[in-house]
Order: C-alpha cells, then structure tokens, then sequence
C-alpha cells in the first residue's frame, strides 16, 4: 500500500490589531487556512477570531488547536505535526503579524524541515519590517534584538551596547517592549543614548492609530509620548 503524501506546514500571517482582514493580507491566503483543519496558536481565543474574519469555511467549532507558547516542552511539537503524515495540512498562526518572528513558532518550523515537510510562508504584516521601513534608517543594514533586559542596569548596559554598535558597524538596532512598560523604555532610551542619536518609534503599525515617529534623542527629551499598552517597535542609529 503506498503512503500517503505528507501535507504541508503553513505560516500564516496574522493582523497587526483591530484591522479589517482584507486590508492587510491577500485573498489567497484564505484559500491557504481553509486547506487546514488543524491550527498551532499562541492563544486559542484570538485565533478563533482571527480566523472567524478570516472567513474560514469549516465550523470553528470543528478546527483543531494545539497551543505553542514559552511553556510548550520539546516533546509536546512532535504530536503537532501528526496530522501532516496522514497528508493533511497544519496551520502556523502568529498572535499578530508573522509566524516565527518574535515568537515561538521557529521551534515547529524547525521540526518541519527535519522531516522533510514542505513549510509555505504566506504575505502578511510584520511590524519589525514596516518599521524599518518607515523609519528611514539604513534598512540595507539592521538588526532585530527582541526584548531588552528588565533589570535596570542591565537594561542600561544593553542599550548602550546596542548604541555603539548602530555606530560602529552603521547598522540600525530594532527592539520591542511588553506593550505597559513602553514608556520606561522611552524614558530610558532618552536617559542613555546620546544627543544625537536617531530613535524612532513606530507603535500600532497597520491600524488606524499607526504612528510612527523619527527625531534625535536631543529633541525626544523634550517630547511627551504616552505608549502604554500600545504595541511598539523601537529603533536606534548613531551616525
């Protein structure tokens, strides 16, 4: 008897935030999700809802979720992707923009290649590239590093580290924050960096409260931004 073609593993985009489905991913991707009865989220509520605007043509209440977070052991990825032996498709889906990029969905897609799975990446919004898009920084040369440390002086050293690497090797440095402590990351980008560093922000990329903002460290101190609870991507670039 011979066996059945494996399925496919694939990366779907999700909306920034509060944003119309059809306004940020293409129609095509549609056809994607409803080739998928099986779905790997970070947060099976609001995939339910994504994929609820997204149109999906099966009952949600028939989709299957496993859930990928910080806490999924090792071994749990394994069963994940049980469903692709028997050739049906599986559904990677972000908890807003792309899967893998500042999540933990690159440990799946890991697993995948070790077996040989096909992994399709779809079109959709990130807010780390539409940021350095924007910003107007070298976008031929940049780096993103995730989350800072929470320690202060830890923090503190990390940034400038970051500051004079952005000089040394003209490369633009990209962090993120938890959307609360926003502001006292704004705070202590003033506080260390030097005069005349550029910092951008970019907050709440994609939807109608989008803005995104350049100026140099010397005229931020003087700015009053409140960030709180609003997704953000910082950027640094000493010239």
């Amino acid at each position: 008897m011979m066996k059945s073609k494996k399925g496919k593993l694939i990366l779907i985009p999700c909306t920034l935030g509060d944003t119309e489905v059809n306004k940020v991913l293409p129609l095509e991707n549609t056809t994607y999700i409803n080739s998928c009865s099986e779905f790997i989220v970070e947060n099976i509520r609001s995939a339910r809802r994504f994929l609820i605007k997204s149109d999906v043509n099966t009952d949600i209440d028939d989709l299957k979720f496993h859930l990928l977070n910080k806490h999924t052991k090792e071994y749990e990825l394994s069963a994940m992707l049980k469903c692709i032996e028997d050739g049906k498709n599986i559904g990677l889906l972000s908890e807003a923009g792309c899967p893998g990029i500042a999540d933990p969905g690159a440990d799946i897609v890991k697993l995948a290649h070790s077996r040989c799975v096909n992994v399709i990446p779809l079109v959709g919004p990130s807010s780390i590239l539409m940021a350095i898009m924007a910003s107007g920084l070298n976008g031929q040369n940049f780096a993103f590093n995730g989350y800072l440390p929470k320690e202060k002086a830890e923090r503190k050293k990390r940034i400038l580290f970051l500051e004079n690497l952005s000089f040394k090797q003209q490369q633009t440095q990209l962090f993120i924050e938890t959307p609360f402590r926003n502001n006292h990351m704004l705070e202590d980008l003033c506080k260390y960096c030097q005069a005349n560093t550029e910092l951008v922000v970019a907050t709440n990329i994609s939807t109608e409260s989008e803005s995104i903002t350049r100026d140099s460290i010397k005229n931020w101190r003087k700015k009053t931004l409140d960030l709180n609870k609003h997704p953000s991507v910082f950027l640094i670039h000493k010239y």
